[in-house]
Protein backbone atom coordinates (compact mmCIF):
# COMPACT_ATOMS: atom_id res chain seq x y z
CA UNK A 1 0.00 0.00 0.00
CA UNK A 2 0.98 3.14 -1.00
CA UNK A 3 1.68 6.48 1.74
CA UNK A 4 1.81 9.89 1.55
CA UNK A 5 4.40 11.37 2.06
CA UNK A 6 3.94 15.04 1.17
CA UNK A 7 1.18 17.13 -0.61
CA UNK A 8 2.20 20.79 -1.49
CA UNK A 9 -0.46 23.29 -3.54
CA UNK A 10 0.01 23.51 -7.29
CA UNK A 11 0.60 26.56 -9.06
CA UNK A 12 -1.60 27.72 -11.67
CA UNK A 13 -1.35 26.82 -14.97
CA UNK A 14 -1.02 22.87 -14.26
CA UNK A 15 -3.79 20.76 -15.79
CA UNK A 16 -4.75 16.98 -15.46
CA UNK A 17 -5.79 16.01 -19.16
CA UNK A 18 -7.65 13.21 -19.78
CA UNK A 19 -9.45 11.04 -22.27
CA UNK A 20 -13.08 10.93 -22.13
CA UNK A 21 -14.01 9.19 -25.56
CA UNK A 22 -11.84 8.32 -28.45
CA UNK A 23 -11.83 11.72 -29.95
CA UNK A 24 -11.97 13.87 -26.68
CA UNK A 25 -9.92 14.85 -24.27
CA UNK A 26 -11.09 16.83 -20.53
CA UNK A 27 -8.93 18.91 -18.22
CA UNK A 28 -9.04 20.17 -15.19
CA UNK A 29 -6.80 22.48 -12.78
CA UNK A 30 -4.67 20.75 -10.45
CA UNK A 31 -4.88 21.77 -7.34
CA UNK A 32 -2.39 19.90 -5.33
CA UNK A 33 0.85 17.86 -5.68
CA UNK A 34 1.55 14.34 -3.75
CA UNK A 35 4.50 12.85 -3.18
CA UNK A 36 3.47 9.09 -2.92
CA UNK A 37 5.89 6.01 -1.92
CA UNK A 38 5.47 2.16 -1.57
CA UNK A 39 4.58 1.07 2.31
CA UNK A 40 8.63 0.00 2.62
CA UNK A 41 9.77 2.82 2.02
CA UNK A 42 10.91 2.34 -2.10
CA UNK A 43 8.86 3.42 -5.59
CA UNK A 44 8.32 7.40 -5.61
CA UNK A 45 6.19 9.25 -7.18
CA UNK A 46 4.64 12.63 -7.56
CA UNK A 47 0.62 12.34 -8.70
CA UNK A 48 -1.30 16.11 -9.18
CA UNK A 49 -4.93 15.55 -7.80
CA UNK A 50 -6.96 17.48 -10.18
CA UNK A 51 -10.23 19.89 -9.02
CA UNK A 52 -12.80 17.37 -8.82
CA UNK A 53 -10.39 15.21 -6.88
CA UNK A 54 -8.84 12.69 -9.72
CA UNK A 55 -5.98 11.08 -9.81
CA UNK A 56 -3.94 8.54 -12.10
CA UNK A 57 -4.45 5.29 -10.81
CA UNK A 58 -7.36 6.21 -8.50
CA UNK A 59 -10.28 3.40 -8.22
CA UNK A 60 -13.00 6.01 -8.19
CA UNK A 61 -12.33 8.30 -11.51
CA UNK A 62 -15.08 9.41 -13.81
CA UNK A 63 -16.13 6.53 -15.43
CA UNK A 64 -14.10 6.14 -18.61
CA UNK A 65 -12.29 8.70 -18.11
CA UNK A 66 -8.23 7.94 -19.35
CA UNK A 67 -5.21 9.47 -17.85
CA UNK A 68 -3.05 11.10 -20.62
CA UNK A 69 -0.46 13.77 -19.13
CA UNK A 70 -0.09 16.63 -16.94
CA UNK A 71 0.77 20.15 -19.04
CA UNK A 72 1.14 23.56 -17.78
CA UNK A 73 0.27 26.67 -19.50
CA UNK A 74 1.57 29.95 -17.98
CA UNK A 75 -1.91 31.79 -16.71
CA UNK A 76 -1.56 34.74 -18.74
CA UNK A 77 -1.76 32.01 -21.64
CA UNK A 78 -5.59 31.38 -21.02
CA UNK A 79 -6.92 27.98 -20.30
CA UNK A 80 -6.09 24.61 -22.85
CA UNK A 81 -9.17 24.86 -25.00
CA UNK A 82 -10.39 21.29 -23.15
CA UNK A 83 -10.56 23.09 -20.02
CA UNK A 84 -12.98 22.83 -17.77
CA UNK A 85 -13.82 25.87 -15.98
CA UNK A 86 -13.02 25.05 -11.97
CA UNK A 87 -17.03 26.50 -11.47
CA UNK A 88 -18.93 24.51 -13.38
CA UNK A 89 -16.73 21.13 -12.90
CA UNK A 90 -18.72 18.46 -11.47
CA UNK A 91 -18.33 18.25 -8.00
CA UNK A 92 -17.53 14.33 -7.17
CA UNK A 93 -20.20 12.67 -4.59
CA UNK A 94 -17.90 10.15 -2.56
CA UNK A 95 -14.53 11.34 -0.21
CA UNK A 96 -14.95 14.29 2.43
CA UNK A 97 -16.22 17.92 2.09
CA UNK A 98 -15.60 20.96 3.79
CA UNK A 99 -18.57 21.75 6.54
CA UNK A 100 -19.66 24.89 8.05
CA UNK A 101 -18.22 25.27 11.45
CA UNK A 102 -21.53 25.50 13.79
CA UNK A 103 -21.56 29.06 15.58
CA UNK A 104 -21.14 28.78 19.36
Amino acid sequence: MKRIVEIVPARPGWYARWRVDPKATRCYAVTLWALLEEGDGTGREVVGVDCVGQWPGADDNEAGGEFVRYLFQTPDSGQPDDAEPPMTAELRSSGPRLQPVPSA
